[in-house]
């Protein structure tokens, strides 16, 4: 023992080796920083909270004209569906968790407006339902000067 190098009340323990225990295996450092890590006390609270933090907007509810207006482009497409016309669609996607949803908007060919269905079909096999649609635009549609 070096009594010359400590003094005090820990210097007849301080230079003896640390204790192992036989019986139970070395603990590793993360293993031993884990037991002192905070935890979650209700599971799944953080994401309820970031879901319910979400923000979703409601469906606009549009006039008759507005929804006359977006017939009549659709039929005017439907009537040069051959052409495959490029257009702009915004329209109203649903949430899947919560009520109300977004509005996106989408670039393509149309190929097909299915009237049974009530779905306008990109090229892309896209589907976009017609009463969700807000707007539609499009360079066919530009060059009519359509006043809706």
């Amino acid at each position: 023992m070096s009594d010359e190098k400590y003094s005090g009340k820990y210097a007849a323990i301080i230079d003896l080796p640390h204790y192992q225990s036989t019986k139970r295996p070395h603990m590793s450092n993360y293993d031993r920083a884990a037991q002192f890590s905070p935890f979650a006390a209700l599971t799944g609270y953080e994401a309820a909270v970031a879901e319910a933090g979400r923000l979703t907007d409601s469906k606009i509810e549009l006039s008759e004209e507005q929804m006359q207006a977006i017939d009549q482009r659709l039929q005017y497409i439907a009537a040069h569906i051959e052409e495959q016309p490029e257009v702009e669609i915004t329209y109203f996607q649903a949430d899947g968790q919560k009520s109300g949803g977004k509005y996106v908007s989408i670039t393509g060919k149309v190929f097909r407006i299915d009237t049974i269905k009530g779905r306008v079909i990109l090229a892309n096999r896209q589907e976009i339902p017609i009463w969700d649609i807000l707007q539609v635009e499009g360079e066919l549609l530009n060059s009519l000067n359509f006043d809706f």
